[in-house]
Formats: structure tokens, C-alpha cells, sequence
């Protein structure tokens, strides 16, 4: 169940510079995108699934469950946050900025992990936002999900963050943000709140377009090289963010080459031998949030030393250089308005003389 990534279609003109203005390729329809059909209240609204299946909205929904932190503060941002009455894989205390945490963690917490089928369809909910596909294109299962008709009877509608659950079916590299605008405006849509959809939309696109401004005319051989070290997915094998993800359009749009861009997947297990062939200028050091800001920093330390410590990293001229780039997991290969801050985060250390990090 994956769709094509799009852009440049009437859903995302107020976002040009963060989608196709921001160097990707138009590669689909705009099916994906949520759109009113009239009415005072903009409704009906209709969205569809990773197969282009539509799902008809003719009111906001009232009790909303989300699959993980991601299309929580999604809601949360939107000012929908009192219609969520639970969630799975809630984000740790702290993980969540701007006023955000103490409201996160006042929403029932469903399952640490995958909601169990049984617990999701017994939950009241109407609405349930799901960041993740059944089974992802890299193999991984994401539990025992209800089925369609499961949903139906429950009274549950069902629909998906596509931006990622959905990422692997694009035609080409994704190289821009546009299909995580899409996911906001569409849950602004849905909800009701797409006036504050529009505002977050322009504020990323104001972000990203800054450092477009600043580096986007950085030639191809002039842009450093860049490694994401996803630690938390295991030192044993690396596991390799490809150009099918977001994370890899966070990467380009920053003004880094990807070493993996010419992997047509979203995520892939490769080798250290291929991490050291490729020896990049910078390396992200990636890890989920711990629930702590220290215990977080600790894993970040954790990482770092591993790749001192290995015998077949120890020589990248990024690990001798120390260059490394302290940046979590969630706010780079998962949807959501920080997606555009990491772009400027990862383009602020790269060309400090060019782009400056907010404080």
C-alpha cells in the first residue's frame, strides 16, 4: 500500500520553494492531498490511501488515535491535540518542543510500541492516523493490523502519514518536502484547522527556502558527502537511509550528497564495508530520544565512541575530523514541521558562513 510522491499540484502552490521549487521531480497525481468540496465548515473532505483508495469526511472527527509521536504533535501543532484519546509509540518527556510535551503526555498512551489490533478497535476512536504502511518496503512488519472492513466496523476511519508510510513507492528520489506539506494540509483539512495547516506549511517553506537561497547553488562536486548513522537500528549491520526517504531529502535540500542516494529504496541494510567505501565528510549521529535530554546526549556519546572504537570506522576522515552532527532520528526521517529545522540545523554546520541555525 505505498503511493507516489507529487508536487507542484494546487495543494502545495503556497509551499513552491519546499516542494518542487526546491529541487524535486513532479512524479505522480495529487491524489494524496485532502480536498474540501464546499460547505461553510469545508466539508465534505476526502482523502485517500496509499492506493488511492478515498476516504469521505463529512466532519471533523471527534476522537482520534494516533499510531506514534509523529502524527501526534503533528495534531498537537494543528490545535486538534483535545481530539486525541490515545496513541502508540508515545514520544519520551522532553522529546516534544514549543509547549508541546506536557500537553503529549496528557494523551492516554495505547501501547509503548505497535497498538495491539484488539485495543485499537475497542478504543472509541473514529479517526485513526497511522505513520506507518502494513509492512514497510524494507520488510518490516508494523503488527497484527485491523483490516479495512475491521476499521469499518468499528467506525473507524483510517488513514496514513503518506509522507512516510507510504514513501516507497515513488517513482524517483524524493528530494523535496512536499509530500509532508501534503500530510499537514490534509490532517488541517480533516480536522478542520487548515488555517493553521497554512501557517506551519509557509513557515517551513520561509525555513527551507532560506537555505535554498544560501546553498542550493552549491555544485553537485562541491557539497560535502553524508553518512546517517542510524545507531539505534543496530552497529552490527548498518542500516542505510536511501533516496525513496524523507531523510534523504532532508540530506539533499541541507546541501549534502547522501552516500546512499543511489540506493532506490526508503530504508536498506548495507555493510560497513560500503560506509567506509563511500568515507563521508560528515556523519549524523542519529538516535531516537531517550525521555531525557541527558540520557539522549549519553546515546549520542554512545554512538560517537562506537564509531572511534571500530575497527573498520575508526579511519573514515569524518570519525578522525570529528565530524559529527547531533541530530535525532524522529525529526529526520519521520514527517513533521521540524523536518524543515533539521534542514537548516544539518545546513548550518555544513556552510556556517552561509546559513545560521535558529537558537
Amino acid at each position: 500500500m505505498q503511493p507516489r510522491v507529487w508536487c507542484g499540484t494546487a495543494a502545495v502552490l503556497a509551499l513552491v520553494a519546499v516542494g518542487c521549487g526546491a529541487g524535486g521531480e513532479s512524479s505522480g497525481s495529487p491524489a494524496g492531498a485532502a480536498k474540501g468540496a464546499g460547505g461553510e465548515a469545508g466539508f465534505p473532505v476526502e482523502m485517500t490511501d496509499c492506493e488511492g483508495a478515498p476516504t469521505t469526511f463529512t466532519s471533523a472527527p471527534r476522537r482520534i488515535v494516533t499510531s506514534n509521536a509523529a502524527g501526534l504533535e503533528l495534531l498537537l501543532r494543528l490545535g486538534a491535540g483535545d481530539k486525541v484519546i490515545g496513541t502508540g509509540f508515545p514520544p519520551g518527556a522532553g522529546a516534544l518542543p514549543d509547549g508541546l510535551d506536557a500537553r503529549a503526555r496528557e494523551v492516554p498512551v495505547l501501547s509503548r510500541t505497535v497498538i495491539p489490533k484488539e485495543k485499537l478497535l475497542g478504543s472509541g476512536a473514529d479517526l485513526y492516523v497511522d505513520t506507518f504502511a502494513t509492512v514497510n518496503r524494507g520488510g518490516h512488519g508494523m503488527g497484527d493490523k485491523p483490516t479495512d472492513k475491521e476499521f469499518e466496523a468499528a467506525g473507524i476511519k483510517h488513514v496514513h502519514l503518506k509522507s512516510t508510510a507510504c514513501a516507497g513507492n515513488a517513482k524517483g528520489p524524493v528530494t523535496d518536502l512536499a509530500a509532508v506539506v501534503d500530510d499537514i494540509k490534509a490532517l488541517g483539512a480533516v480536522t478542520g484547522t487548515s488555517e493553521k495547516a497554512t501557517e506551519l506549511a509557509d513557515a517551513m517553506s520561509r525555513k527551507v527556502s532560506a537555505v535554498q537561497k544560501a546553498v542550493g547553488g552549491t555544485p553537485e562536486k562541491d557539497r560535502p558527502t553524508y553518512f546517517l548513522f542510524d545507531y539505534d537500528a543496530g552497529t552490527k549491520q548498518p542500516v542505510a537511509v536511501c533516496n525513496r526517504q524523507i531523510g534523504h531529502a532532508v540530506i539533499t535540500l541541507a546541501g549534502a550528497r547522501n552516500v546512499f542516494a543511489g540506493c532506490d529504496d526508503t530504508f536498506k541494510q548495507v555493510g560497513w564495508e560500503d560506509v567506509v567505501a563511500a568515507d563521508p565528510d560528515w556523519i549524523q549521529l542519529s538516535v531516537r530520544n531517550r525521555g531525557s535530554a541527558a540520557e539522549t546526549e549519553r546515546a549520542f556519546d554512545e554512538a560517537r565512541k562506537w564509531l572511534e572504537n571500530n575497527a573498520a570506522t575508526s579511519g573514515l576522515k569524518a570519525v578522525k575530523d570529528g565530524r559529527f552532527l547531533r541530530i535525532g532520528a524522529e525529526v529526520t526521517t519521520i514527517a513533521g514541521v521540524r523536518n524543515a529545522d533539521t534542514v537548516q540545523r544539518i545546513a548550518a554546520t555544513l556552510y556556517p558562513g552561509k546559513v545560521k541555525a535558529d537558537r
